[in-house]
C-alpha cells in the first residue's frame, strides 16, 4: 500500500508539472530543460571520471595485497543442474588464500542436489545444503539462510552460470578495503554475446551500464550491486539487517539500504564476471520485468528514508534523484506525445512537432552513450560501432518504455505477487574459455577500461 500511494503521489505531482507547462508556458522548454539537466549531469561524471584518471596517473595507489579478509563465495543454484558443477570447478579456481564456497540447493525440482552431493567429494572447502520446499522462495531468503553458516568477514555472491579469472578476488578485495566501503561490484560481462542479436544487445546493454556505474563512481555517487559478482563486508551486511526477503531484487535493494546507512558502494571495471545472456525474447521480457519492477519498488519502499536518512551524503542522494528519472520519464515523454497529439487532432494549440523532436533528441542522448560505451569497453569499429548502438538503442527504448510504464500500472492497480521470474540457465553450450585468455587479451580489456 506505502509503494502504490507513494507512487500515486508521483504520478500525481507529474501530471500537475505537465498540466502547468501545457497551459502556462512553452512545452519543449521543460523537455529542453530536462535534457539540459541530463547533459550537464553527464558532463559532470565525465569529467570526475577523467579528473580520477589523471590524478591517478600523477599519484598511483598501488592496490593492498596484503588486504585478505576471509571470503564467504555463495552460490544460489535453483534448478541448476545443468551448470552449476561448471561453475564450481571455474570457481574453485580462484587465487586467493582464505575462502570457501557455499553453494545453496535451493528447492530445485531437477537433479541440482545429487549433482552437488557429487561436485562436493571434489572439493574440500566446498559446502551445500538444501533448502526444503516449505522455505521461504527468492534469492534473498537464501542467502540469508547461508550467512548463518558462513565464516567470512567479507561475502561474495555469484549467479549460478557466473564464469570469473582465477584472480578475481585478489584484484577485486583490495577495493573493499577502505573503512566506509561497504560492497565492491565487479563488471559484467555476456560470455554468449556473439549467440545472438539479443545476446549481442545485452552485451552492448553491459557495456553503457559499465559507462554509468563508472560515472556514478567517479563522484561518489549511488552505484549499484548487480547481484553476480558482488562482494560485501559483513558488518555493512549485519548493519542493514541481511538481506531484504520481501523484494525480488536483492542487489538493488541492498544498496539502497547500505547507501540509507551511510556505507559506500563501489565499482571495479577492471575485474569482470562473465555471464549468460538470455537468448529468447519471452524468457528476456520476463527477466526485465522483474529488474524494472524491483528497482521502481525498492526506491518506492525506501523513499522516505532516502530523504531523511542523515547518513547518506548528499552526492548520493543526488545521484539517486536523478537516476529515479530513468523510469518517470517513459511515462513523462508518452503522456506530453498523447496530448500533443490530441490537441492536435482538435485543432488547438499545440507543439507535436517539437515534443516528438525533442523526444527523438532524448533517444539521442542514449545513444550517444551507447556509442561512447561500445568505443570504449568493447573496441568496435567505427561502423559496426554505428550500427550496434543504433539497433541497441531501439532494443532499450521497444523493452524498456512499454514495460516501465506497465510496471507503474501493474504497482498502482495489481496485487504484488513476489514473481521472481528464474532466469534460465545453461540454455546455450559456451565455448568462451575464461581461464586461458593470454597475457595480450588481458592488457588490452585493462587499456578497455
Amino acid at each position: 500500500m506505502k509503494e502504490r500511494i507513494v507512487l500515486l503521489s508521483i504520478i500525481s505531482l507529474l501530471l500537475v508539472l505537465l498540466y502547468f507547462f501545457q497551459n502556462k508556458m512553452n512545452t519543449p522548454c521543460a523537455f529542453m530543460t530536462i535534457l539540459i539537466f541530463m547533459s550537464v549531469y553527464t558532463a559532470y561524471m565525465q569529467i570526475a571520471f577523467k579528473h580520477k584518471t589523471r590524478k591517478e596517473k600523477k599519484h598511483p595507489q598501488e592496490k593492498n595485497y596484503e588486504f585478505l579478509p576471509y571470503v564467504s563465495i555463495m552460490i544460489p543454484a535453483h534448478n541448476e543442474a545443468d551448470v552449476i558443477e561448471q561453475t564450481i570447478e571455474n570457481i574453485s579456481k580462484i587465487e586467493y588464500p582464505r575462502y570457501e564456497i557455499i553453494v545453496i540447493d535451493d528447492r530445485s525440482t531437477d537433479n541440482t542436489a545429487e549433482v552437488l552431493e557429487k561436485v562436493c567429494q571434489k572439493y574440500s572447502n566446498l559446502k551445500y545444503f538444501s533448502r526444503t520446499k516449505e522455505a521461504f522462495p527468492g534469492k534473498s531468503a537464501v542467502l540469508n539462510d547461508a550467512l548463518k553458516i558462513a565464516k567470512g568477514e567479507a561475502i561474495l555472491v555469484f549467479d549460478a552460470d557466473a564464469r570469473i579469472k582465477p584472480d578475481f578476488l585478489k584484484e577485486l578485495v583490495p577495493a573493499l578495503e577502505p573503512k566506509q566501503v561497504g560492497a565492491v561490484q565487479a563488471r559484467k560481462v555476456i560470455i554468449n554475446r556473439e549467440q545472438n542479436f539479443l545476446t549481442r544487445c545485452q552485451d552492448n546493454e553491459m557495456a553503457v551500464d559499465t559507462h554509468f556505474q563508472v560515472g556514478r563512481d567517479a563522484v561518489k555517487g549511488a552505484v549499484e550491486l548487480r547481484g553476480n559478482g558482488e562482494l560485501i563486508k559483513r558488518v555493512a551486511l549485519e548493519d542493514v539487517g541481511g538481506w531484504n526477503i520481501n523484494t525480488i531484487v536483492d542487489d538493488l535493494d541492498l544498496s539502497t539500504r547500505l547507501q540509507i546507512k551511510g556505507w559506500d558502494v563501489r565499482f571495479c571495471p577492471e575485474v569482470c564476471v562473465y555471464e549468460e545472456g538470455v537468448p529468447s525474447y519471452i524468457p528476456l521480457l520476463k527477466q526485465r520485468r522483474r529488474w524494472i519492477e524491483g528497482s521502481i519498488r525498492r526506491y518506492l519502499e525506501h523513499f522516505a528514508d532516502v530523504l531523511t536518512s542523515k547518513d547518506m551524503s548528499l552526492r548520493v542522494s543526488l545521484d539517486m534523484t536523478a537516476y529515479i528519472t530513468e523510469f518517470i520519464l517513459p511515462l513523462w515523454m508518452v503522456s506530453e506525445v498523447v496530448i500533443q497529439s490530441y490537441r492536435y487532432i482538435k485543432d488547438e494549440q499545440n507543439w507535436i512537432l517539437s515534443s516528438m523532436a525533442l523526444s527523438t533528441l532524448m533517444c539521442g542522448f542514449f545513444f550517444v552513450a551507447l556509442f561512447y560505451s561500445l568505443r570504449k569497453y568493447l573496441k568496435l569499429k567505427p561502423i559496426n560501432n554505428l550500427i550496434q548502438s543504433f539497433t541497441t538503442a531501439l532494443y532499450i527504448v521497444v523493452l524498456w518504455f512499454p514495460l516501465a510504464i506497465f510496471i507503474m500500472f501493474k504497482i498502482i492497480f495489481m496485487k504484488n505477487n513476489m514473481d521472481w521470474g528464474k532466469t534460465q540457465h545453461g540454455t546455450t553450450k559456451i565455448k568462451t574459455t575464461i581461464e586461458n585468455n593470454t597475457e595480450k587479451e588481458k592488457a588490452e580489456q585493462l587499456t578497455n577500461v
